[in-house]
């Protein structure tokens, strides 16, 4: 026989606990254990009047904030959304059956202002790394730094080839201002003189980029400084998406982390775009820290002149031993290497546009090559490099100079 279930009056009092219905093993359980937001009131009291009616619970947005982070929840509605529903999420945030959850605007507005201010979510976080430090989950010894990057959110169709087209930052709202604001900066619009191909109208600060395999598109790049013993995260900066950038926020992340806990790396893994003669020599002579970062070796020749292994630099002297016999100091091979890139730059301004088809048969003789020339502070990437290795590299023999040309040797060096 077929079952009805009996619709029973309704209780007039109910005995219902949050924390009996959170299972042991929930992730919010581990966290609540080492969360400590006791001092958030304090570093916030500044932004907050002494009059007028008592605002949201600032411990309230972090815990939920912390959700979506823990959660993977990217909007600001979500949360607001999943902590109404989820009894395990209302138990972290302290609101039980009844707690009221605050609109998705509160955020926006405490995001960009209070929060910003006073610099809330870099406290909260150096308190974590702090705690991380006292149970001696961070070695010190060595660090890396990588950036990832992160899609902003714009339509790539809605875009402006110029600052000039984008809206007034009256009209623009804070995108616009905050563009503004970070236009000088090192790690932003002063990362490099080139302007971005494209500016997004809803997020000016965003770079066009097109590191990765997919279609170009507007990011941001988030850098990180690991601790290599537990993977802790020690820093974190944003910055736009050009490698330039990243290496200025590498800086700007190893000097605060020294700043706020004392703590000096002795070696810094990273990979090729650390590799730059600035950033080697800013580890090796200012702070003393032996990078492991993998650098771009296009030294081998194959036009029959001498390559990078066959000069020997002289610690002693601050030069470089020629095969020929000639000893070159740096002043003379930054000169021969802005003769070379001045020569080749007025080769390709007179190289012909197209080929025809007899010189596609006869080779390359006519074929424009562009090569882009190397600045004054990218020719001394080779002293950066071979002064960062101890003990100093072992001289090499000098080769027979039958049969071979030294650029060094010769100012019509036929290798251009």
């Amino acid at each position: 026989m077929m079952g009805e279930r009996a619709v029973a009056q309704e209780a007039l009092f109910y005995s219902f606990s949050l924390e009996r219905h959170v299972p042991p093993e929930h992730l919010l359980r581990s966290i609540d254990r080492f969360v400590d937001l006791s001092d958030v009131r304090e570093q916030l009291r500044p932004f907050y009047s002494e009059t007028g009616r008592p605002s949201i619970d600032p411990e309230l947005m972090i815990r939920m904030l912390v959700i979506g982070y823990c959660m993977g929840i990217r909007s600001e509605r979500r949360p607001c959304e999943e902590v109404h529903l989820n009894l395990a999420y209302r138990w972290f945030c302290r609101l039980g059956l009844e707690g009221d959850v605050p609109d998705h605007s509160t955020f926006s507005k405490n995001r960009h202002g209070r929060f910003r201010d006073s610099d809330l979510l870099r406290h909260v976080f150096e308190t974590t790394v702090a705690r991380c430090i006292a149970e001696g989950l961070v070695g010190g010894e060595g660090f890396a730094v990588d950036a990832s990057l992160i899609r902003a959110d714009v339509n790539r169709q809605h875009a402006v080839d110029r600052y000039d087209d984008l809206p007034p930052p009256g009209s623009g709202g804070h995108a616009v201002r905050e563009y503004l604001a970070v236009l000088d900066d090192a790690a932003f619009g002063g990362a490099t003189p080139v302007p971005p191909k494209q500016l997004a109208v809803a997020d000016p600060a965003s770079r066009w980029t097109a590191a990765s395999r997919e279609r170009a598109f507007f990011a941001y790049s988030t850098n990180y400084l690991i601790d290599l013993r537990h993977a802790v995260i020690m820093d974190v900066e944003a910055s736009t998406a050009i490698r330039q950038a990243e290496v200025t926020a590498c800086k700007r992340m190893i000097a605060r982390v020294q700043d706020r806990f004392g703590i000096w790396p002795e070696r810094l893994a990273g990979d090729a775009g650390y590799g730059s003669a600035e950033m080697l020599a800013w580890l090796v002579h200012e702070r003393d820290i032996q990078p492991h970062i993998p650098v771009f070796d296009h030294s081998a020749r194959r036009d029959g002149t001498f390559a990078r292994a066959d000069f020997t630099y002289d610690h002693q002297d601050d030069s470089y031993l020629c095969p020929g016999g000639s000893a070159y100091g740096l002043a003379t091979v930054i000169s021969r290497a802005r003769e070379v890139v001045s020569i080749r730059t007025a080769l390709f301004a007179t190289a012909p546009v197209s080929r025809t088809a007899s010189t596609a048969r006869s080779g390359n003789a006519a074929r424009p090559t562009c090569r882009r020339g190397r600045s004054c502070a990218r020719s001394m990437k080779v002293p950066a490099i071979w002064r960062a290795i101890s003990p100093p590299p072992m001289p090499i023999s000098r080769r027979a100079a039958s049969g071979r040309r030294s650029r060094c040797c010769s100012r019509t060096s036929s290798a251009f």
